[in-house]
């Protein structure tokens, strides 16, 4: 290699070092950067981000009744220490005591009026010996300043959070008390607190009683209004359904009735009818009085103001108190009579029953009926000359049934069909606390599975208490 090769190899050997050193560099500034103006938009960013409204709100009664047992500690030591005559200690646990029942107050109002009593009882005992020691100093009792505003406090949350007749006792009990303190044990050298303390106590005990009493009538005022607005959309409901009813009525019956009488009245309009149409004729002629009979049920379930009581007499329960229904409701010792009128119109379909027989609520049996129903309309309609196997399996947890139709041998023809029939079954086994599951298979056809429960108990919804605030 000559020397121009070399120095050539060591000036292409320092430019790639360069190359790669720059481009470390070029990887690890703009992380850097990056890092920082994270760490800048996270601490060093002042943003706004108060607490909601409603919180400020609710936490701040328990803010300012906590500033006032703070300020009735303060002033009830420094007035026991400095006045009364007590010692640093005495003064201390007898000054926080009405401070603490203001605490408490705001969960035991009643327990709370107790403890403030008791430190008034304490507290007069405890000075009352040093009365008159200090010449000039003219000490307030039986009740210090702090004690009073203690104890006002404590009543009025009291009167705010029980019945109007326990904040009376209490306040008479307050007024006895300071009767007895002051009128049976009262001596000289001290400035009576007495009247003072009895006419601010009524006072308080007065306003938290009317401050009760309107948080009770606007309660009340709000419960009955939303009563009324779900009385009156009910009323909405049923009459929106009783019109469904009327044109139900009016219309379905109607035409179902002229395809029964014109079914009857057929064959005798051709002199030798063949018995395939005879038999054909009557098949339409059962079918329509089938559906009128079904149509009178759905329509005693529109007028029926509790639908979805399952005592009611068309609801999915046992059977109720009131009026009898217009029809029976289908049951699966039906569905016989159902299989073979799927057959009549050209379906292939085999049954099969295992498991011990045993009863079911009415909510079960109509619902597995109806089930079995639509899953074989929906074989009719979209399967045109399928074969159907419908299993019922009677277990010792509920029914199964299972409804499995092969591909369509016949051309489909176009159905209206909204799915609305999958969504129906679905909603009737949930009301039970069952499932239904529908979807194709990979040979064409198709499954519906359903399981209701025995007992066709509905799950309970997952209540929380609420807990109430002052």
């Amino acid at each position: 290699m000559s020397k121009v090769d070399g120095v050539t190899e060591s000036g292409d050997r320092q430019g790639f070092a360069l190359l790669a050193d720059r481009g470390r560099r070029g990887l690890w500034v703009p992380g850097a950067l990056r890092a920082l103006r994270v760490l800048r938009d996270d601490l060093w960013t002042a943003r706004r981000d108060p607490l909601p409204v409603f919180v400020w709100l609710r936490w701040l009664p328990h803010g300012l009744v906590c500033v006032a047992a703070f300020g009735v500690a303060l002033g009830g030591v420094a007035q026991l220490g400095n006045n009364g005559g007590l010692n640093p200690g005495a003064a201390f646990a007898i000054g926080f005591a009405p401070a603490g029942a203001v605490l408490l107050a705001l969960r035991r109002p009643v327990a709370a009026w107790w403890l403030s009593m008791a430190a008034t009882v304490v507290c007069a005992v405890a000075v009352r010996a040093h009365l008159g020691e200090t010449p000039g100093v003219v000490f307030s009792w039986p009740w210090t300043a702090a004690g009073i505003i203690g104890h006002l406090l404590v009543l009025l949350l009291l009167a705010l959070r029980v019945r109007a007749r326990v904040a009376v006792e209490a306040l008479a009990l307050t007024a006895l008390l300071t009767w007895a303190l002051e009128g049976g044990w009262g001596g000289a050298g001290y400035q009576p607190t007495g009247v003072a303390a009895v006419v601010l106590s009524a006072v308080v005990t007065v306003l938290g009683i009317a401050l009760h009493g309107r948080r009770q009538a606007r309660d009340e005022l709000v419960e009955q209004t939303s009563l009324t607005a779900e009385e009156r959309a009910r009323r909405t409901l049923l009459e929106e359904r009783s019109r469904i009813a009327r044109e139900l009525h009016d219309v379905v019956a109607h035409h179902m009735s002229v395809i029964s009488i014109q079914a009857q009245v057929a064959p005798h309009l051709v002199e030798r009818p063949s018995p395939e149409l005879v038999e054909n004729l009557s098949g339409i002629r059962q079918n329509a009085l089938d559906a009128l009979t079904e149509l009178r049920r759905v329509l005693g379930v529109l007028r029926s103001e509790h639908p979805e009581d399952p005592e009611g007499p068309y609801g999915l329960g046992a059977p109720g108190t009131g009026a009898a229904p217009d029809a029976p409701q289908p049951t699966l010792a039906r569905l016989g009579t159902l299989i073979e009128n799927t057959r009549a119109a050209g379906l292939d379909v085999s049954a099969e029953v295992r498991g011990a027989v045993r009863p079911y609520t009415p909510g079960v049996e109509l619902s597995a009926y109806r089930i079995v129903q639509e899953a074989l309309s929906n074989a009719l309609r979209h399967a045109p000359g399928s074969r159907v196997r419908v299993e019922v399996v009677h277990g010792p947890d509920g029914l199964q049934l299972e409804i499995a139709n092969s591909r369509p041998r016949r051309k489909v023809p176009p159905s209206p069909g909204a799915g609305h029939g999958l969504l129906g079954m679905r909603e009737r086994a949930a009301m039970l606390g069952g499932r239904v599951t529908a979807a194709a298979t990979a040979q064409g056809g198709f499954t519906v599975t359903a399981f209701l429960p025995g007992d066709g108990t509905p799950p309970q919804p997952m209540s929380t208490p609420g807990e109430k605030t002052p």
